[in-house]
């Protein structure tokens, strides 16, 4: 999944600004239109191809077309298994991305059978992610409708992590399936899923093995001489990252914040205060670490937060941002709101009157955060009609802050 740089990503930047869009509230000055997120939300359809962009598409999709069934909203876990009206076409994308993964799993894992995998991967952790999209399907009865075994993909997923994914000595599952590897990649990718399945199915050890393996994955990866800051890679014999990647330090508080969601809006809330405390202060040594390489010009942060050789990165520090808002939400800490506040409003920097953007014309997200000019095309409105001329499209008109939704 992961690339050094990313230079030819697009998919992965855009995914960051939808995440981050899902994160912050409604700025006049950004004002956004719905062409322009809807074009985006097709291109990042168009680039999804592997199981991590399967999974994170649909969280993205779920937490801003339907987000009161989504883990960050104030409305319990378990959602409804009826569908309200008004939501059954806004949980569509959500529900097509986990029939496209379950009816072709026997296929992609050579028609085995017992525990495998949504979608064969080089990762153990990646195919993961689309578990949560995998279970709602089920909750909600979707197997009624294209008879699909939903319950028994998500059970087989289950199953692989545990019986078929390499370990370390004390647990910790491996993200790689060649070697035991821990990348910080899979704090989104795994924890996620496995609180998820503990609620739906009303087993808190699941839950609690959520908080486990990201318990693991601190030990390993957050280095103290840096401030709390997370190394990319650790073990294995070959490929390991000891630098501190800004998008793998993003990765890690986002999965963190949607375990955080999990519990508190769960049957669990009461039952695990502690791990809900334990997660916040995780979270909050990451935001810490991370803010203080904040480029105190560009809002942005390298490529790797504290080497300023390495590039400023767009998707990074959209990601983290939308941590920092969620955190506002779900626990009330509000330390890093303006570092967070000014970065998606450097995102979003306009200069004259043309738009100095980080979107191409094809509305995907330059990955190092360079400014991508566009043109106005039209007199009707003063910053222009076409969608070549909005900036930041997910750095505005979140709910996250209400709570409302967009």
């Amino acid at each position: 999944m992961w690339l050094p740089a990313r230079p030819e990503k697009p998919l992965w930047i855009t995914f960051a600004f939808w995440m981050t869009r899902l994160s912050l509230a409604l700025v006049s000055a950004q004002n956004l239109t719905d062409t322009l997120f809807s074009v985006i939300s097709r291109r990042l359809a168009e680039g999804t191809n592997h199981s991590w962009e399967y999974g994170t598409r649909s969280e993205v999709v779920l937490e801003y077309n339907a987000l009161s069934y989504s883990v960050l909203s104030s409305s319990p876990i378990p959602p409804p298994q009826q569908i309200p009206p008004d939501l059954v076409g806004s949980l569509g994308d959500v529900f097509s991305i986990a029939h496209t993964v379950v009816a072709n799993r026997s296929v992609s894992n050579g028609n085995i059978t017992g525990p495998q995998p949504l979608m064969q991967d080089l990762s153990a952790g990646d195919p993961a992610s689309i578990g949560v999209a995998t279970l709602l399907a089920n909750w909600t009865g979707q197997d009624a409708l294209d008879g699909l075994d939903y319950a028994g993909a998500a059970r087989d997923q289950l199953a692989f992590l545990f019986q078929k994914a390499p370990k370390t000595s004390d647990g910790a599952i491996s993200h790689r399936l060649d070697q035991v590897q821990l990348w910080s990649d899979f704090v989104y990718m795994v924890p996620p899923f496995l609180a998820y399945y503990g609620v739906i199915t009303q087993n808190v050890s699941f839950v609690q093995e959520a908080c486990i393996q990201i318990s693991l994955y601190r030990k390993y990866l957050s280095d103290t001489g840096a401030y709390n800051l997370w190394k990319h890679i650790q073990l294995g014999s070959y490929g390991t990252d000891d630098g501190h990647w800004s998008t793998g330090n993003a990765w890690a508080a986002a999965g963190m914040i949607r375990v955080l969601g999990t519990i508190q809006n769960s049957q669990y809330a009461n039952s695990l205060k502690q791990e809900q405390a334990d997660l916040s202060g995780w979270i909050q040594e990451i935001h810490n670490g991370m803010y203080a390489h904040l480029d105190p010009n560009s809002g942005l942060f390298h490529n790797y937060a504290d080497d300023k050789s390495t590039f400023l990165d767009a998707s990074s520090t959209a990601l983290l941002a939308s941590t920092v808002y969620r955190l506002s939400l779900l626990r009330g800490v509000h330390t890093h709101l303006p570092q967070a506040k000014f970065s998606r409003e450097r995102l979003s920097t306009q200069s004259n009157d043309s738009a100095w953007l980080h979107f191409t014309c094809r509305r995907l997200v330059d990955a190092r955060g360079r400014s991508v000019r566009i043109q106005r095309t039209g007199p009707g409105e003063p910053r222009g009609a076409s969608i070549c001329d909005r900036n930041a499209g997910c750095l505005a008109r979140l709910g996250g802050v209400t709570g409302q939704g967009c």
